[in-house]
């Protein structure tokens, strides 16, 4: 099968949207599946609102048409609700080709907490683009039953995976500061709630690895703290394995990738017990609290390879099977027959 994915996610992003897709798709290679994109490479972009560091394209609906008839795809997937992503979904009901969309980001939630923007009318604006998708794959059982809640439908499963043989535990390799060293990894901005772990009394180091727009206002309201920019690939495993606890201070992320990279690479998880964390970090392999401190100290207890053992349930293989098993549903006879009925209630702009 040929499968187009429109991303408005892509290098030089760095994020799990980028990372799913890239080694999702490799993965998928294994089942026979071929993959094209339409990303913003080529194109003019212009900085987000609020996020200058990620750049949105500048496009038209006639170029996207051609990229996609050009492609000539069996299936098309919307990654992002982006332009590409708008473009896309206008392209497809103007030609009545069925898609599938996928939900990676908690925008409503990182929206208000940047301007203050209602939830609920971001929501609003969510549930249209995804209404006309044949399936909605979102990333944990949480997060899907939530979508639902909000009146998305034909939400289905799609779990992520972590490349065992990079992150794994290697002993003390890379970190020379007192320990305990508690690690958080990630983009450094005000959605990740940084602030709950940095403010927090905790004996030894506290880490934090990434880039961000709020990352020169963090360094100086906490000098103590050890800000080491971003890491990559091998640079970023050995971090991961100096590490004694990882912190995931997030209260809005889908599912954070960084958790089964910390769990293979044998670091118990500290986070708050709420999506994300609920579906990912199993009892053996962390402490979810709302007391974040009693969290990270509890961390400590669990042995690593614990926390190891418990990584091993995510492969990338699995993601790429969930993932073409919902676009095989998807386009099923009963599935092509609904999606034509639904169109004739749902605004094709």
């Amino acid at each position: 099968m040929r499968i187009l994915i429109a991303t408005d996610a892509w290098r030089p992003q760095v994020n799990g949207v980028v990372s799913t897709l890239e080694r999702m798709t490799r993965a998928a290679a294994e089942f026979g599946a071929e993959f094209e994109f339409i990303t913003p490479q080529g194109m003019w972009t212009a900085p987000m609102p609020t996020y200058p560091d990620i750049r949105l394209a500048i496009t038209t609906p006639s170029h996207i048409s051609r990229r996609i008839e050009a492609a000539a795809p069996d299936h098309i997937h919307i990654a992002t609700e982006g332009p590409i992503g708008w473009l896309t979904r206008r392209h497809c009901l103007k030609v009545r080709r069925i898609f599938t969309t996928s939900y990676h980001t908690r925008y409503p939630e990182y929206i208000s907490a940047r301007t203050g923007f209602p939830e609920r009318l971001t929501y609003a604006g969510l549930r249209r683009f995804h209404a006309p998708a044949a399936a909605v794959m979102a990333p944990t059982p949480t997060i899907g039953e939530d979508l639902k809640r909000r009146g998305f439908e034909r939400v289905r499963l799609w779990s992520r995976g972590v490349d065992h043989d990079l992150f794994r535990p290697r002993g003390d390799v890379g970190l020379d500061l007192p320990r305990p060293i508690f690690l958080c990894v990630g983009r450094v901005a005000v959605e990740k709630n940084l602030e709950a772990l940095l403010s927090l009394d905790l004996p030894g180091s506290t880490v934090i690895v990434g880039d961000g727009p709020a990352r020169a206002a963090l360094q100086r309201r906490f000098p103590r703290a050890h800000f080491l920019g971003a890491r990559h690939g091998e640079a970023l495993a050995e971090v991961y394995a100096s590490a004694d606890v990882f912190v995931f201070p997030s209260r809005t992320d889908t599912f954070g990738i960084v958790l089964i990279e910390a769990m293979a690479s044998g670091l118990p998880v500290a986070a708050f017990p709420v999506p994300g964390p609920i579906d990912v970090v199993g009892p053996d392999a962390g402490v979810l609290d709302e007391d974040l401190r009693a969290a990270c100290l509890g961390a400590l207890e669990i042995p690593p390879q614990a926390a190891r053992e418990y990584s091993l349930r995510y492969t990338w293989k699995e993601s790429a099977r969930q993932f073409l098993d919902n676009i095989e549903i998807s386009r099923g006879k009963l599935a092509r027959v609904k999606w034509r009925r639904r169109l004739e209630l749902v605004d094709g702009g």
